[in-house]
């Protein structure tokens, strides 16, 4: 059986706008039927702290330690968490919600799209599993700890950690037909700087978050003596996806059009409308 063909495109470092942007020019297209669907790899310009949709931002994040951190500041399409962007790869899937074998329900789907990080983590010689509650205890855990504006610090479901510990946060939206899944890889994190840019209600409170969030979540090249690169992330998680998925990925080259339309959505991103919305 011939496997389905989609699209691969690596877009390397880029603004945080831009990021934003792209993906959901993709999401567009793909729901259009102009392409297939498509996996995109990429980073970051600069040090940048992404806000999920529904996070209001003066009540979770210090905007001013960010501006004096100098990083780029964005809210994302999908929901989620706070999610500083650094050292890490960042992988987006766009695949239709009727594509064959693609499950109705958001977990479910996030276990079937994240088979490719699964096996992604497999190639670097890390026993990556999925993260799956089964008792009631672990649930309501669950669900207090994902009320901390900190992404990371607790794993949702289907998603990956090693010996425990989250090394891959994802999230996801679903928009005209369409699924859009991305997501952080861990290459290497700044705790401290992560969390200077949260507001606590004191430093005691953020002292104790911060000790937790040790416990629950880590960066590749702190698990392993190897120091591994992006671009060992790249071949694997390149590699992970094709054979999680079973799919084959052409390479793919944003068009004289596509740019047109990342140009325009680049500007909504980079916006203050858009990103203190909330």
């Amino acid at each position: 059986m011939s496997k389905q063909n989609w699209l691969f495109i690596n877009t390397k470092r880029q603004s945080a706008a831009y990021n934003m942007a792209l993906d959901e020019v993709l999401l567009n297209n793909v729901s259009k039927g102009n392409m297939p669907p498509v996996i995109r790899f990429y980073q970051w310009e600069k040090p940048s702290l992404s806000i999920g949709y529904f996070q209001r931002i003066h009540r979770d994040i210090d905007v001013d330690m960010v501006h004096q951190k100098g990083y780029d500041l964005v809210r994302r399409a999908t929901g989620g968490r706070g999610v500083l962007h650094d050292k890490e790869l960042t992988y987006s899937v766009i695949v239709p919600e009727d594509y064959e074998g693609m499950p109705k329900t958001v977990n479910e789907a996030y276990k079937v799209i994240s088979q490719g990080l699964l096996e992604g983590f497999k190639k670097l010689g890390l026993d990556a599993e999925f993260s799956v509650p089964t008792t009631v205890a672990e649930r309501e855990v669950l669900k207090d700890t994902q009320r901390s504006a900190v992404c990371f610090d607790a794993s949702s479901w289907y998603e990956l950690v090693v010996e425990g510990r989250k090394v891959a946060g994802s999230a996801q939206t679903r928009q005209k037909g369409v699924i859009l899944q991305h997501g952080s890889i861990l290459l290497d994190l700044d705790i401290d700087d992560l969390f200077d840019m949260f507001i606590y209600k004191s430093d005691r409170i953020k002292s104790k978050m911060k000790d937790i969030f040790k416990t629950k979540a880590v960066a590749i090249n702190d698990l392993t003596d190897h120091s591994y690169t992006i671009e060992d992330l790249e071949q694997a998680f390149y590699k992970g996806f094709q054979s999680g998925l079973s799919i084959q990925c052409t390479p793919f080259e944003l068009t004289d059009e596509l740019k047109d339309e990342v140009k325009e959505l680049e500007k909504v991103y980079a916006s203050e409308e858009w990103t203190y919305r909330r």
